[in-house]
């Protein structure tokens, strides 16, 4: 149990059977009447956003995470399968349970993998990946950084905006938090 005095930004609560991430808070201390907290709770599963208030000192299950190291093996239809680093035990993933970042997963990555009560609520990528562009319009002599942007796409199949100068082939990394283009490797 935690008390909601002691909300910060990242704990994790269990509220209507769910696991709920603190995104913000605020503790409001009126003129008249008792002290209370504001929050904004972020539905870990489904990524929905809601405003919540609780009474100062109001205690609330805190949702027990378990993280761990797992690495990308291979892909096996619309399954990805991953090995845990430390028991060696394959676990496989489906697209959906990893959501809009699985466009930056390849072979041999290694990701976090968040879990509560057995049931996979995220997984985390690295910041920064490094892929190879597969396709992307040819650059042109006298293409700078600072001149404009152009489509590419990367080996696992994400597109990216990247500076006119860049070309297939060569290899670039990527924030995976922003999608956003960060240089050569």
């Amino acid at each position: 149990m935690i008390s909601s005095n002691d909300f910060r930004p990242g704990v994790t609560i269990v509220l209507d059977g769910a696991v709920w991430r603190v995104v913000e808070f605020l503790h409001v201390k009126p003129g008249k009447g008792s002290a209370f907290v504001r929050t904004k709770l972020k539905n870990s599963a489904s990524g929905s956003v809601i405003e919540r208030t609780f009474r100062a000192g109001e205690t609330v299950p805190q949702a027990n995470l378990e993280k761990s190291t797992m690495q990308h093996t291979y892909k096996e239809g619309d399954d990805y399968v991953f090995m845990d680093m430390e028991s060696y035990e394959e676990s496989r993933l489906s697209a959906k349970q990893i959501g809009d970042r699985v466009k930056y997963i390849k072979e041999g990555m290694e990701v976090n993998v968040v879990r509560w009560d057995e049931q996979i609520l995220e997984v985390e990528l690295p910041n920064t990946v490094v892929l190879e562009i597969t396709q992307t319009d040819p650059g042109l002599k006298g293409d700078t950084a600072t001149g404009g942007t152009k489509p590419a796409t990367v080996e696992t199949g994400a597109m990216v905006m990247v500076p006119l100068f860049i070309t297939t082939g060569e290899r670039i990394r990527i924030d995976t938090r922003t999608d956003s283009y960060q240089g050569r490797e």
